[in-house]
């Protein structure tokens, strides 16, 4: 659906906008992107992945970074080996992305402080 100004109406359920906004919304895109974003141009394996996201399971990686390759966001490249090594890298429009995170990273490791005091969780650290 598109709204008057002829962009996505962000509201609707069916927004392409509201629906990619969901997919690269999530903690585990934020960290993958982030992690392959340090990688410049290099590639970062799946177990490397893995090891530097704690709490992240094998299903929920795998997922995250199929919709992340699907989007055109990641790119993923197999080694013919046995068992096969398989790597990822951002795509341009994957770094295109990073820029963005990254501004949201900031603000909210600026902004953290007051939103614990907020919450009423003033003496704890994040």
């Amino acid at each position: 659906m598109t709204s008057p100004t002829g962009r996505g109406d962000l509201f609707s359920p069916a927004c392409p906008t509201r629906l990619l906004l969901d997919r690269i919304g999530t903690k585990w895109t934020s960290m993958v992107v982030k992690l392959l974003a340090e990688a410049g141009d290099g590639e970062v394996r799946f177990a490397e992945l893995q090891r530097r996201m704690p709490g992240v399971s094998q299903k929920m990686l795998s997922s995250t970074l199929r919709s992340l390759t699907n989007d055109g966001l990641v790119a993923r490249r197999v080694e013919p080996t046995v068992p096969p090594k398989v790597h990822y890298r951002l795509t341009p429009l994957g770094q295109s992305l990073e820029v963005h995170l990254a501004g949201l990273r900031d603000w909210a490791e600026t902004h953290m402080a007051e939103i614990d005091r907020a919450r009423g969780y003033a003496g704890e650290t994040t």
